[in-house]
């Protein structure tokens, strides 16, 4: 048990600390800001699919893979209705309905404020799976864990820059970070009470976060004509973990 707490507390610590740091930073060029989201997509991917969907295809027969096919696609689904189903946002950030309405640019801020949210609990059960396995894998938690320090800071500038109080962007952050811990002892407890399923969740997980990464993340560090950056970017986050794995296997 204390290993989990380890866990749920080092992935939520990891985004609080990039939430000061963004505080101190407050306002990062777009050149930057896709740069580092495009490394935290290449964290994230290789963190879905060589630390969850593969090992999950390891438990498997040849006649069994398909329950983590469609694990994945369950993931890629639940995130997708969570997305469509998201509250109004002006409940959240305190700012006026109407200027939610009349500012296109503030909305897609605070969308993508909220993707970021909104797959923190699906990260937070994918560590939370790996470690209910019998040989513990840390390198999803250190992978999730790493990817969480830029990720803390690129969404409080632009809460800032939307008009939202400081206080009000330091509580959203904290709600943000708890919401991992609730996704490790989740994905703890689903993961240890079956090892049936197992393999179903570890591939949820997986295709949580392979659908914030391709529907959210990636398009974001394309938008501002800094793609090459952000995919040179990607490419070392996802190298970054590979390395990871040789350090902790």
């Amino acid at each position: 048990m204390t290993q989990i707490w380890i866990c749920a507390a080092g992935l939520c610590g990891a985004t609080l600390i990039g939430s000061v740091l963004g505080f101190l930073i407050k306002e990062l060029p777009h050149k930057w800001n896709d740069t580092v989201l495009g490394y935290c997509a290449g964290i994230m991917l290789a963190a879905a699919t060589l630390g969850l969907i593969v090992p999950a295809f390891n438990m498997t027969t040849l006649s069994s893979c398909w329950i983590v096919v469609a694990g994945v696609m369950a993931g890629a689904l639940f995130l997708n209705v969570l997305d469509l189903v998201t509250p109004h946002l002006h409940h959240i950030t305190g700012l006026d309905q109407e200027e939610h309405r009349n500012n296109k640019t503030l909305n897609h801020i605070l969308l993508f404020v909220m993707a970021i949210a909104i797959h923190k609990m699906p990260e937070g059960m994918a560590a939370g799976v790996s470690m209910s396995t019998q040989e513990i894998n840390w390198s999803v938690s250190l992978g999730i864990a790493l990817q969480n320090i830029p990720e803390g800071m690129v969404i409080i500038a632009p809460l800032l820059m939307a008009g939202v109080t400081p206080l009000r962007t330091l509580i959203i952050s904290l709600v943000i970070g708890m919401l991992e811990v609730v996704g490790v002892w989740t994905g703890f407890a689903m993961g240890t009470a079956s090892e049936t399923l197992l393999p179903v969740m570890l591939g949820f997980a997986g295709g949580a976060m392979l659908y914030v990464t391709s529907d959210e993340m990636i398009p974001e560090t394309h938008a501002h004509g800094y793609q090459k950056q952000a995919t040179y970017a990607l490419l070392l986050g996802f190298m970054t973990l590979l390395f990871m794995e040789k350090m902790f296997p």
